[in-house]
């Protein structure tokens, strides 16, 4: 009894640790690829800078091209150069990071957000 408990533990600590060795070469081979098509491989000479997103499938793209900067429409099933910017107008920022709030703060928002909704319909 005592055997087949330890073989049990042994077997359950195995799988643990197989499925933990799998998610660590999940996460590693998802940022090798990720910065390989960034810019280690693919497209050195064209990025994009920033996106903005208008509807469901339409969006503002700006561009950089070697050494010039494009703002671009893309559509569901087109893009259209919209104009030639002037990088010095443009607010470059390479160490701008995304806003981020905790899950609290977010939830406190929208719990506010949609109490101020309510009180607006009664």
């Amino acid at each position: 009894m005592l055997l087949n408990t330890l073989d049990s533990f042994f077997q359950l600590l195995t799988l643990l640790f197989i499925f933990v060795v799998i998610l660590a070469l999940t996460y590693f081979t998802t940022k090798f690829i990720a910065g390989y098509q960034k810019g280690k491989g693919l497209g050195r000479n064209i990025e994009v800078i920033e996106t903005y997103k208008i509807t469901t499938n339409k969006y503002i793209q700006i561009i950089r091209t070697g050494e010039q900067y494009f703002a671009v429409g893309i559509g569901k099933d087109e893009i259209h150069m919209l104009t030639e910017l002037d990088p010095g107008k443009l607010q470059l920022n390479a160490e701008k990071k995304p806003e981020t709030l905790d899950f609290k703060d977010f939830f406190n928002r929208e719990k506010h957000r949609r109490d101020n909704k309510k009180n607006e319909e009664e």
